[in-house]
């Protein structure tokens, strides 16, 4: 996803202030910040720390300057006009992701890829795309990451070895994480997540094979 380890909400605001993240983790944050606007303030600093640093930096010379502004804006391609979508009343999806996807919560194409487990995705930027529908109570079975994982809970809930996570909250995971989401029993858990790399199973057979069946 980037050369970096992220590990952090921190690292990761990082990434998206110096605009390293590719287009998906990107709007995976900015929907992150439409749902926690007072964590833009982390933003905020970072931007200001970023503006700072770009002052500082001592200039340097660019041969041919005038010439080399004309063939960039002579060879530039327009600009398309930004997609809107309408925001319904009592939208589950922030503006950024459903921008993004171009529909709404009821109206995502769904596959059932377990019992009590539905997904939706798409490759895009070099990352895997997902949307992700969990039954209440349900636990996804134990696994690992073969790179990195970010999850954006958009309603509901789960529960993992590392603590909660719910609406707004952004899960990261990589290598280093061994995990077993599981669903809070209240309500369904629905996510948006944006990987690099393929899980891992882990675990032993007979949980594996509890989880899988549901």
């Amino acid at each position: 996803m980037v050369h970096e380890q992220i590990d952090t909400i921190d690292a990761l605001m990082a990434h998206y202030v110096a605009g390293s993240l590719p287009e998906p983790a990107r709007v995976l944050v900015q929907s992150h910040l439409e749902m926690k606007p007072d964590n833009r303030s982390l933003v905020n600093s970072l931007e200001l720390l970023a503006g700072e640093a770009l002052e500082n930096a001592p200039e340097a010379a660019i041969a041919d300057r005038d010439g080399r502004l004309a063939a960039i804006f002579s060879s530039a391609s327009p600009v398309p006009a930004p997609r809107t979508v309408a925001r319904p009343e009592n939208a589950l999806f922030p503006q950024a992701l459903r921008a993004l996807l171009g529909f709404e919560a009821e109206d995502v194409p769904w596959r059932r890829r377990l019992p009590g487990f539905k997904e939706y995705s798409l490759d895009m930027d070099g990352c895997e795309v997902s949307l992700m529908w969990i039954r209440p109570g349900r636990a996804l079975p134990a696994h690992t990451h073969k790179g990195m994982e970010l999850i954006l809970i958009l309603d509901g809930a789960f529960n993992d070895e590392r603590g909660r996570f719910g609406p707004g909250d952004i899960s990261i995971a990589d290598e280093t994480v061994d995990h077993r989401p599981v669903a809070e029993k209240d309500r369904p858990c629905i996510a948006f997540a944006v990987s690099d790399g393929p899980v891992k199973l882990t675990g032993s057979f007979r949980q594996m094979i509890g989880d899988l069946i549901g």
